[in-house]
């Protein structure tokens, strides 16, 4: 008798090898007649980053989990995967993601978001604080180039040869330097034990005590401060967890409750972020973590320990204010002034570039990258920075 599996096994590969040529044509045609090409997923990203330009080149049928060893803590995934497929697949053997990427689901609405747009969006969630960031989990990644070339990289030699880690380059670079078909990532068991307490503080303090708390063995995953109010998320053991719940004090939170407010700031559903999804502009700033209250007119939510600023200015107060209150100068000087750099993360008038204008040497780095994968500049023509 024949055996189902098998055969659907192999239709399957053939359908994603028909895909994969059809990608190859795209691209090949695009690098022809210098055609822009808009690539894109489920398109829960848009709003980052430039606006878009090109043609669509939709990657969602070039999808499916191509192998997962839990064992071994590694997931490989095409582009097209539905993030929450990978989830789920992850939450069976109580594993996750660890950098807790955002869908960005609209209310009410099914995620659209895709396994290769998390990667080349780069964005990680309140456990950043503790886990690390989305590029530090990539192990090894398949992307196809401007002439429509497949290269593999991480531990490969083409890695070696071209002297970057090209996999995690990958990680953040909105598609701009080729079409991300494969992505192998770690992923982390989940937590035995979660808690989350609440503190009353002012600004000040909470970022005080944040950094003496990151001097200590504690297991804190995440931290976010607004209004007053600090919550800290504490995950690991149950016996750590306990003992960090007795040695820190505060209020704790019901589990559902704790839940549901990481959630909220994972997929900005919490209330601050509500004027920025009616199009009011926000801002990202990071930062040392030890730096103190940051001088800008509006609202302010603390993560990551003190790392990460989200700021929602006052439409068209104070000074460095553009037209539409963008504060790009007030804002990107302040956060110079401490070390960091600010990000227009959503809204605004992006003319003023969405990210900060790279210094000359690492704008020599960006072009250089940019002319050996894609030479054509077709892929998300300057999605990251004007002119490239």
């Amino acid at each position: 008798m024949p055996d189902h599996g098998d055969t659907y096994q192999h239709q399957n590969r053939t359908h994603m090898q028909a895909t994969l040529d059809s990608f190859r044509d795209a691209v090949r045609h695009a690098t022809e007649t210098r055609t822009p090409l808009r690539l894109r997923g489920g398109g829960s990203k848009d709003f980052y980053g430039q606006a878009m330009d090109g043609q669509l080149l939709d990657t969602r049928a070039y999808r499916g989990i191509v192998e997962y060893d839990p064992a071994e803590l590694v997931i490989t995934a095409r582009c097209g995967t539905p993030l929450a497929e990978i989830e789920a697949a992850l939450a069976e053997k109580r594993q996750m993601l660890a950098f807790e990427p955002p869908h960005f689901a609209a209310p009410g609405q099914p995620s659209a978001a895709t396994f290769g747009g998390a990667v080349a969006a780069g964005l990680s969630g309140p456990r950043r604080q503790s886990a690390g960031a989305l590029r530090d989990f990539v192990l090894g990644a398949q992307m196809m180039d401007g002439q429509g070339e497949v290269m593999n990289f991480g531990g490969q030699v083409m890695k070696n040869v071209a002297g970057y880690d090209v996999s995690r380059l990958l990680a953040g670079s909105l598609g701009t330097l080729g079409l991300i078909l494969e992505v192998s990532v770690k992923v982390l068991p989940t937590p035995f034990d979660d808690a989350t307490l609440r503190f009353e503080m002012s600004q000040a303090e909470a970022i005080d005590r944040l950094n003496q708390w990151g001097g200590q063995p504690l297991p804190i995953a995440a931290s976010a401060w607004h209004e007053g109010v600090l919550h800290v998320r504490l995950s690991g053991a149950a016996a750590a967890v306990r003992a960090a719940r007795a040695r820190l004090g505060g209020e704790a939170v019901g589990p559902d409750d704790g839940l549901a407010f990481w959630q909220s700031l994972r997929e900005q559903t919490h209330a601050f972020f509500a004027p920025s999804l009616q199009g009011r502009a926000l801002w990202r700033l990071a930062v040392p973590p030890t730096s103190a209250p940051l001088d800008l007119p509006g609202s302010q939510l603390v993560e990551w320990g003190g790392g990460q600023r989200w700021w929602l200015p006052e439409a068209g107060a104070g000074a460095g204010a553009g037209p539409d209150g963008n504060h790009a100068g007030l804002v990107r000087g302040i956060a110079q002034a401490v070390g960091g750099h600010a990000t227009l993360f959503r809204n605004g008038d992006k003319s003023v570039g969405v990210f900060t204008p790279l210094a000359s040497p690492l704008a020599a780095i960006h072009t250089r990258l940019k002319a050996s994968f894609d030479p054509a500049g077709i892929f998300n023509p300057q999605r990251m920075y004007p002119g490239l």
